[in-house]
């Protein structure tokens, strides 16, 4: 078990040194997410099969360019081309993610990035992980439990608790079946 921190840039560099030391047959990301779709309730696992990181590009006054857009070299999109055969994985919904630096909470950059992106979940360390995974040829998959609806900050209204309970009762399942 490893466990990275917060963060693309702690995810990343923690995944890469486990992975380069050492072979695994499988690497599995659990954590918690936010969630743009609404008909994800709060606590529910889902399976996120691409990641990008939405914040790789550059502001142009109002607009937003990706780095495609800015024809820049660079990968923000990971997507995974072969989930692991596990019976327990293969029930839980796949989603979209984006993974972000700052968690949104405004309004206004919540419907940008939904209209940029269309994502179902946001995390801080998913793209991190799958690129990392993706580079060292390790089978993998990301897991996360819906804590919250991205919307304006309201930790009233987070749901941590059934999220963590219903993670781990997850990851338990997908280990038994590997």
């Amino acid at each position: 078990m490893l466990t990275t921190g917060v963060g693309m840039v702690a995810t990343a560099a923690r995944t890469a040194r486990a992975l380069a030391q050492t072979r695994y047959d499988l690497a599995l990301n659990v954590g918690v997410c936010g969630s743009f779709d609404r008909g994800l309730a709060l606590g529910r696992v889902v399976h996120v099969v691409s990641d990008r990181i939405a914040e790789l590009g550059a502001e142009d006054n109002e607009a937003f360019l990706t780095i495609e857009e800015l024809q820049l070299p660079g990968e923000p999109v990971f997507v995974n081309p072969a989930p692991p055969a596990n019976e327990a994985l293969r029930g839980l919904p796949q989603v979209s993610g984006i993974t972000v630096i700052t968690a949104h909470g405004n309004e206004r950059s919540i419907a940008a990035v939904v209209r940029r992106f269309a994502p179902q979940v946001e995390s801080m360390e998913g793209a991190a992980f799958m690129h990392a995974c993706l580079i060292s040829g390790v089978p993998f998959a990301q897991v996360r439990a819906v804590s919250n609806i991205v919307e304006r900050r309201n930790r009233e209204a987070w749901n941590l608790g059934e999220a963590i309970g219903n993670l781990a009762r997850c990851t338990r399942a997908i280990l038994e079946h590997v």
